[in-house]
């Protein structure tokens, strides 16, 4: 039984989230909207996945008999009503928190909603998702953090210059954790790199010529700075030589990026992947839509 008191016997107020799904959303209003008040006295009660008139009614009978408040989000027009019209029947206090917005946006839009419950759960895990994705690439941005490379899904290794870390980013957006890492010449990879699964890792090239365009643009804005062995083009070959060597030894899969967006490299990359576990549905309905 719900007490309506508490050890002081002062007046305990009972609010109750229903939803025809798990409430979080329900509950993270109510919760802003209690922290604007001053007081300890308000236990929450929530009610999941109510999707019958029975439960309905069987609910309002219980917040009225603790004199309570109703919170709800239904995304079923005649439920609403119900639970709306029992309330009034019952002297309960309810609160539609969805159904405003929803009839505004049908209006404005035109088009009725959905009417699928627990859609905007789904909706806040893969935004979620998405942001721990794009965190996990900034953390591991340019060889940072090498020992986590176990938990990336995808390793892009490459030299300077040839799109890592804006490849990386386009791919985090994608629901991928992604590491990148520099091949310098004459500096050993780190060692980690050599103890992950291989078919993780993916190796960036691009034409000497290429490489030499980009890099004498980024010279240009750091002109107190000597970089004419960056520029060189034959130390570029050399370079991109030692680079497609290591690829090759440990046979990495490779990306040519010369004539390629961001965009177009990093779907031939998912491409690569695509038979990899971690690949999902949904990531593979993005790479047709991509073509």
């Amino acid at each position: 039984m719900i007490s309506t008191k508490n050890s002081k016997s002062k007046k305990i107020r009972h609010i109750f989230i229903v939803s025809d799904a798990t409430g979080s959303t329900c509950e993270m209003v109510v919760k802003a909207a209690l922290s604007q008040f001053r007081t300890t006295d308000v236990h929450l009660h929530r009610v999941r996945y109510v999707r019958t008139e029975k439960e309905i009614r069987d609910v309002v009978q219980e917040v009225m008999e603790v004199d309570g408040v109703i919170a709800y989000t239904l995304v079923s027009n005649e439920l609403r009503d119900l639970i709306y019209n029992e309330g009034r029947r019952c002297a309960v206090p309810t609160i539609d928190v969805m159904g405003p917005l929803l009839s505004r946006f049908t209006e404005y839009l035109d088009i009725s909603p959905m009417a699928v419950p627990g859609m905007f759960r789904s909706l806040d895990k893969n935004y979620f998702q998405r942001i721990e994705c794009i965190d996990f690439a900034v953390k591991h941005d340019d060889g940072k953090k090498t020992g986590d490379l176990y938990k990336a899904n995808i390793i892009i290794v490459g030299p300077s210059r040839t799109s890592k870390t804006p490849i990386s980013i386009y791919l985090a957006y994608r629901d991928y954790k992604v590491v990148n890492i520099p091949m310098i010449i004459g500096i050993d990879p780190p060692e980690e790199l050599f103890q992950v699964d291989k078919n993780k890792i993916v190796g960036l090239t691009i034409t000497p010529s290429r490489l030499k365009i980009i890099r004498e643009v980024r010279a240009s804005r750091y002109t107190h700075i000597q970089l004419s062995e960056y520029i060189d083009v034959e130390l570029i070959k050399k370079e991109l030589k030692n680079c497609m060597q290591i690829y090759n030894k440990h046979n990495w899969k490779i990306v040519d990026v010369t004539s390629k967006s961001i965009e177009e490299a990093a779907t031939e990359i998912i491409r690569l992947f695509s038979n990899r576990k971690f690949e999902s549905k949904q990531v593979k309905k993005l790479i047709d839509h991509d073509v």
